[in-house]
């Protein structure tokens, strides 16, 4: 486990000890809502959310000894807010095979802030096929809706004034795992 780099003005929050309870408290959430791992999927939503889906389904096989089927949703195109943020490549959305009709979807995602990312979510996923069902699971719920979307699963509710911003850091992608806070831009970030 590596230290968490110094950002000046930037307060970290949550240390990898706390993201890793707060994973395996949402597997153990996930598990007891659908009375176990059967029909569920899990989408990571890039670019965070893809290996929070993963680390979750690793404890999900950890706990019930199966796999549960895993991975990626790229909403960029479904988004209704291209035109105010800079372009991006687009990422892969890879399904598993068994695909989402009939089963129990659960969107991964590492901050749920205005909504609008979930919106575009549950746009794709209709494109997708039927869901049964599906939930939501974030690391981090930092408030300030702008949609009727709340998270059946939360790491941990971090309340923010819509000048801050929130940045999750995972290993995969960072070298270290944290949730760091800074404040002061206007905007509010993720």
């Amino acid at each position: 486990m590596n230290a968490v780099p110094e950002r000046p003005g930037a307060r970290v929050l949550l240390e990898a000890p706390d993201i890793a309870r707060a994973v395996t408290r949402i597997a153990h959430e996930l598990l007891e809502t659908n009375k176990g791992p059967d029909d569920l999927v899990l989408l990571g939503i890039p670019t965070r959310g893809v290996p929070l889906a993963r680390r979750l389904a690793a404890r999900l096989a950890e706990v019930e000894g199966t796999t549960v089927p895993t991975g990626s949703l790229d909403v960029t195109m479904y988004r209704d807010d291209l035109r105010r943020h800079p372009t991006r490549a687009l990422l892969p959305t890879e399904l598993p095979a068994g695909g989402v009709d009939d089963k129990v979807v659960v969107l991964v995602d590492d901050v749920l802030y205005s909504g609008r990312t979930i919106r575009a979510a549950l746009d794709a996923v209709n494109d997708l096929g039927r869901p049964r069902a599906v939930r939501l699971a974030v690391l981090v719920d930092r408030g300030h809706r702008e949609l009727p979307i709340r998270a059946d699963h939360v790491g941990k509710n971090l309340p923010t004034s819509a000048a801050e911003r929130v940045s999750v850091q995972l290993t995969e992608l960072d070298g270290h795992d944290a949730v760091l806070i800074t404040g002061g831009t206007t905007g509010g970030g993720n």
